[in-house]
């Protein structure tokens, strides 16, 4: 990495320590994720911590960030493996503390190994400890016990921080706000997800079974250098789609079939997050086009709300007013039992056919950090906080039609969604995973060229 690639990781490191010296200063301990058994002596692959990746782009297990900030002083400290050719030989490369100092732009960095005898130091007479409680339970203990060592010098005049914060907070709120390197990230792994998208689409013939697509989904994003997919890949066809979280994807596919493919790429630890909804046989029937036209409409309706200054829900009243009325023109809601549009949506009469919120944060997980409603300490609910210029955002109407009585039956079985990756600009938003093939003509032309 080059003095300017970690140029961005400081920048924020210095970001959270002036945030702690506006809350008296004090030291911070960000570790990352631990390595897993899988079975006998397997890990399960490592995937380093995301607060701990944010503040270091440090990519190796058994580390530690702590970053102290006094009235008159910022250190960032890195806590790392030592450099052992032995080891290197079976697990790869390891920086060492010398060369990881260098590397990733910290003022110190010291063995992992040597941590318990230099916290002890670093924390005495701190105002305050900015940890997280009860993420890294292996590493709770360890804390404690620093604290204990500092307050057995108590009668030489030394004190421990006598408050504790939780440093997440803080983090919260600067990863929710992506800086242009982030945005770059971000779209390069849109980008690579759409592709994936394409692909499966183009591959798509009836009799597969649903793995199948998913491992097309799995080559375009390794054939372009994403490290891994960012969340389960959903592949369902058919009744399947109308399972929200559904991963089994071992079902064939048969002719006539919608397929819902919820799947994204995660690139350079950032994550792409697009479901496209496509007829495996290549023609959607007069049924699913209706319902796909509903959806696409909803999803129309939700950005336009995607723009600084909205509420975080805009987006979603927008697209459940148009699912509503489209619920009710098809008859999937009977006007005579529920109302009208408003009184179906007040009812929640709409939520037998779309169960879930429009969209979520975007970022270095999936389901990325930040608060949804303004952190106000009011007695009354709290309202969903504004979007902002630099906020990434998910949005992802659907309808889930399951057979009822009630339901005409052309619709059963039909599961659709489309979700895009949303950036909020200064004067709207970029949909990141805009190549993605999306409308009715889109889809059809798509699965018609050759794979």
């Amino acid at each position: 990495m080059s003095q300017a690639s970690h140029l961005h990781y400081s920048a924020r490191r210095q970001q959270l320590m002036s945030l702690m010296q506006a809350q008296g200063g004090g030291v911070a301990i960000i570790p990352t994720a631990r390595e897993l058994t899988r079975n006998n002596d397997n890990t399960f692959p490592f995937r380093h911590d995301s607060y701990f990746y944010y503040l270091s782009g440090f990519t190796e297990p058994e580390a530690v960030v702590v970053l102290v900030a006094n009235s008159n002083e910022q250190t960032e400290i890195l806590f790392c493996r030592e450099k052992n050719i032995e080891h290197e030989i079976w697990d790869g490369f390891r920086y060492g503390p010398a060369a990881a100092q260098a590397e990733f732009g910290f003022d110190a960095a010291y063995p992992i190994a040597d941590i318990n005898s230099i916290m002890p130091s670093l924390l005495s007479d701190a105002h305050t400890l900015f940890y997280s409680n009860a993420t890294e339970p292996h590493l709770d203990n360890q804390v404690q016990q620093w604290l204990q060592d500092v307050r057995a010098k108590n009668r030489a005049g030394i004190s421990a921080p006598a408050i504790t914060v939780d440093v997440r907070c803080l983090l919260d709120e600067m990863r929710l706000v992506k800086d242009s390197v982030e945005i770059a990230t971000m779209q390069r792994a849109a980008s690579i997800s759409g592709a994936a998208h394409a692909r499966a689409m183009r591959a798509a013939r009836p009799g597969q079974f649903e793995y199948e697509l998913e491992a097309e989904l799995l080559h375009e994003f390794r054939r372009n250098g994403a490290q891994s997919p960012a969340y389960g890949s959903i592949v369902a066809a058919g009744a399947n789609a109308c399972v929200l979280h559904y991963q089994s994807n071992q079902a064939q596919i048969q002719d006539g079939d919608l397929v819902l493919i919820d799947a994204g790429c995660e690139f350079d630890s950032y994550a792409s997050d697009i479901t496209r909804t496509f007829p495996v046989n290549g023609k959607f029937t007069p049924a699913q086009k209706t319902l796909y036209e509903i959806v696409l409409a909803a999803q129309s309706a939700a950005l336009a709300c995607a723009k600084p200054g909205a509420r975080y829900m805009d987006g979603h009243h927008a697209a459940v007013r148009v699912l509503t009325e489209g619920m009710l023109n098809t008859g999937l809601l009977n006007k005579h039992e529920v109302g009208s549009v408003d009184d179906a949506i007040a009812s929640l009469a709409y939520r037998q056919f779309y169960m879930h919120g429009t969209g979520h944060w975007l970022g270095l997980d999936v389901h990325d950090v930040g608060l949804y409603r303004e952190n106000q300490n009011i007695a009354e609910e709290k309202p969903y906080r504004r979007l902002a210029a630099g906020m990434v955002i998910t949005i992802e109407p659907g309808i889930y039609v399951r057979p009822a009585e009630n339901v005409p039956q052309e619709f059963w079985n039909i599961g659709i969604r489309i979700e895009d990756d949303m950036l909020i600009t200064s004067d709207g938003h970029i949909n990141l995973s805009r190549d993605t093939p999306k409308t009715v003509s889109e889809i059809e032309s798509e699965m018609r060229q050759p794979q």
